[in-house]
């Protein structure tokens, strides 16, 4: 799978150690920044993951934050991003299943590395269900983000 990652500087290392192991999994994956340590914003990560689900240059994202929660409130501020915060795999399988989630949000001070590379192997295994009580709800949720579109 075509997976775009993002992370600023809280999630930096945790971004390096996904980076690896999901590559180690076959996964096709573009490191979007930070490219190190020093203090980044979060929102212009978001930016960058979400531009490559919208161009259609990634099937999923990850954004990595110090708590996943600003991540998370820019990524879903983009047409189309479905972005959710997944501290377990339960979370994880039944935002994509359920909610058709094509944004994995991760906070690097809540999760380890062992249990963030569960959730994320978790989020990129899992596929929406298609179950028609969740695409009414989903077509419902688009059309609230189409009701505030500029057009």
């Amino acid at each position: 799978m075509d997976i775009a990652i993002g992370a600023d500087h809280g999630g930096f290392q945790l971004k390096a150690i996904l980076l690896e192991y999901l590559r180690k999994l076959g996964h096709a994956v573009q490191d979007l920044g930070a490219l190190d340590s020093e203090p980044s914003d979060y929102p212009d990560y978001a930016r960058a993951v979400a531009n490559a689900l919208i161009d259609g240059r990634a099937e999923r994202g990850i954004l990595i934050c110090g708590s996943g929660v600003g991540a998370s409130v820019a990524a879903n501020k983009f047409p189309g991003i479905r972005a959710a915060i997944c501290h377990d795999t339960f979370s994880a399988h039944q935002g994509v299943e359920d909610d058709d989630m094509n944004v994995l949000c991760l906070g690097a001070r809540i999760v380890g590395p062992e249990l963030a590379k569960d959730i994320a192997r978790t989020y990129l295994a899992a596929a929406f269900s298609g179950a028609e009580r969740h695409k009414r709800r989903l077509e419902k949720v688009k059309n609230i983000e189409k009701e505030f579109m500029k057009v």
